[in-house]
């Protein structure tokens, strides 16, 4: 009798699995709903919006997991969530689909605490405790539950910003376009007036504000998803050099010129497959942008820049990550200001190089890197606080190797800078922590071809 018990609930047991694996026993379903749940502030219509499937919809019953989970990949990258979860019940052939959501906080103040140079490293060779910016960055994500973003910042300090952005993702459904204007300000109490032994040398002035730029941009969003986006950008700016800084370098704007107003016109899209926005591990990520400047009174000379960049992101074991990637920028005019004479040691570097800026109209930068994971949990409960919307710590580490090869070509500026028209190649250790509100935070030990070698810190994926 134990026995044949036995074989009973191993039966029903088994049954139990095979119906939970495959719960439509049919070719074909029909996608009778979908119901949202835990969208509080976010209005359901931005949700269903980037789903790919709709009530009536046939989908193959074999197709349907995964279906379900690219459609919860798609609302998770929308940045809106913690996290996002499905269920779905399937009777006689049709399908109710359920999406849970755990919202984040959408209106937060971050405050402005940061170096004033273009990064850590950087600021920390000068040893210079006044070259520190302060404010506020007031950020409102989410605005009117539309996924509608705002983002005002007032910084103070060193270098003195005040900017002004309103996104509205969509301000035609049916053709997917939508809208971004910006405001933007900016004054320094210093102006890197040249380059030389690719070292920023700058000029402080006593009296007054060396540098202004003030520029406003409109852009038009064509989006086919959160994935895939195009953008049509039109740009007004002015800027302002003080008579000391044309006199220094008459080449800064050209031809000694202090002042200089300009339009400029890109078109833009990105294609973003990343399985997430910030740390990704599988997927490709390509963009590309193609400009163009016009100067108005006779005040520069027009240039056209194109640039583009592809990265793939690889797993190749459990815990095992491969990133491979490059980019690249063609800059052409008949003759170039050392303003625009920009290439890597920005936003663009080749790691190890963080000391330095490598100016040039054109560049390529090649990166790879290989990750193990460390650490990752999923979440860490903060007892001691009841808001679900941040009381849960995410916390992921990653131990990276890498290598990173760089080449910029200068035809204007290279005089008295080594590093342009010659290959860079750095490489080095690093450990990266993923966290709180898609904080990142690396950690890198690299060494260069010059022989240079250090620890330095950044705050962002690095390709």
């Amino acid at each position: 009798m134990v026995q044949l018990r036995s074989v009973l609930l191993i039966g029903l047991l088994l049954l139990c699995r095979i119906a939970a694996a495959d719960p439509c026993q049919v070719p074909a379903v029909v996608m009778a709903g979908v119901t949202l749940q835990g969208n509080e502030t976010t209005r359901d219509q931005v949700l269903l919006q980037e789903l790919t499937f709709a009530p009536g919809d046939t989908v193959a019953a074999a197709a349907l997991e995964p279906l379900l989970e690219d459609n919860r990949k798609r609302l998770y990258n929308l940045r809106l969530f913690h996290h996002v979860t499905y269920t779905y019940t399937c009777q006689e052939g049709r399908v109710q689909v359920t999406y849970q959501v755990q919202e984040r906080f959408y209106l937060y103040p971050i405050p402005v605490f940061d170096y004033a140079d273009r990064n850590f490293n950087a600021w920390l060779e000068k040893k210079d405790w006044h070259r520190i910016d302060y404010g506020v960055n007031l950020i409102r994500r989410n605005f009117r539950g539309r996924n509608e973003d705002v983002r005002l910042r007032v910084q103070q300090g060193f270098n003195r910003r005040l900017e002004l952005v309103y996104r509205v993702p969509y301000i035609s459904r049916s053709k997917g376009l939508g809208l971004e204007v910006g405001a933007f300000d900016y004054r320094s109490r210093t102006i890197n007036y040249t380059n030389r032994q690719n070292k920023q040398a700058f000029y402080e002035q006593q009296e007054g504000l060396p540098i202004r730029r003030t520029s406003f941009a409109v852009a038009l969003l064509q989006r086919q998803s959160v994935q895939r986006q195009q953008a049509l950008t039109l740009g007004y700016g002015t800027e302002h050099i003080s008579d000391s800084v044309a006199h220094l370098n008459p080449a800064y704007y050209g031809k000694g010129l202090h002042e200089r107003q300009y339009l400029r016109l890109e078109l833009s899209k990105v294609i973003n497959l990343r399985n997430t926005f910030a740390y990704p591990l599988s997927g490709s990520y390509f963009e590309a942008a193609l400009g163009h400047t016009f100067f108005l009174h006779n005040s520069g000379t027009p240039y056209t820049t194109l640039r583009a960049k592809y990265v793939n992101y690889t797993r190749l074991a459990d815990k095992l990550f491969y990133t491979v990637g490059a980019e690249g920028q063609l800059r052409l005019a008949r003759q170039y200001a050392f303003a625009d004479n920009v290439a890597l040691g920005f936003r663009s570097l080749v790691r190890g190089y963080q000391l330095y800026v490598v100016g040039g109209q054109h560049y390529g930068l090649f990166k790879q890197g290989l990750s193990r994971q460390l650490v990752d949990i999923k979440s860490i409960k903060l007892n001691f606080i009841d808001n679900p919307k941040i009381n849960s710590l995410p916390l992921a580490v990653y131990l990276n190797a890498f290598t990173d090869a760089g080449y910029v070509v200068d035809k204007a500026f290279e005089e008295h800078n080594p590093l342009t028209n010659r290959l860079l190649v750095g490489g080095g250790l690093g450990l990266h922590v993923v966290t709180f509100y898609d904080l990142v935070l690396r950690m890198e030990y690299a060494v260069n071809r010059e022989g240079d070698r250090g620890l330095y810190l950044g705050g962002r994926f690095p390709f």
